[in-house]
């Protein structure tokens, strides 16, 4: 059901000042940066072995990132798990009690669709739903 950790989203005030942590010290290769209009967020990835760190920076102060660092600061925004069907794996997670915060996937960072679980059915962590296709998959 879950292939692997796809990645993990770090909420950022600003990429311009995080990334050179990420690229100069901890030498991580930067993958590409964009902007997820839908989420209001500027996104970078970083490759880090087997699985990629999201830095995420709030491009509006509407964005639930910008939310999430006015109410608790940068840090671990939350863990993406790589599935496959992910309208399956909705399915699945209602099923089994877990409430979900988007019930039909949505597109999200590199053309991934994405659902979330609502962190009061997960132990307080905010768990993603991350489905890529086989070829952003290959190149990712």
């Amino acid at each position: 059901m879950i292939k692997k950790v796809d990645h993990i989203g770090i909420a950022v005030k600003s990429l311009e000042h995080a990334l050179p942590f990420y690229t100069d010290v901890l030498k991580l290769p930067l993958i590409g940066i964009e902007e997820v209009d839908s989420e209001k967020v500027k996104v970078a990835f970083l490759k880090a072995g087997e699985t990629k760190l999201e830095l995420l920076e709030p491009i509006s102060e509407e964005s639930a990132i910008a939310k999430f660092i006015e109410k608790r600061g940068e840090g671990i925004h939350h863990v993406a798990l790589g599935v496959e069907s992910i309208q399956e794996r909705i399915n699945d997670m209602k099923e089994n009690g877990i409430r979900m915060i988007q019930d039909a996937p949505k597109k999200g960072a590199g053309g991934a669709l994405v659902a979330f679980m609502h962190p009061k059915s997960t132990g307080s962590i905010l768990y993603e739903l991350c489905e890529k296709d086989r070829e952003a998959e290959k190149n990712a």
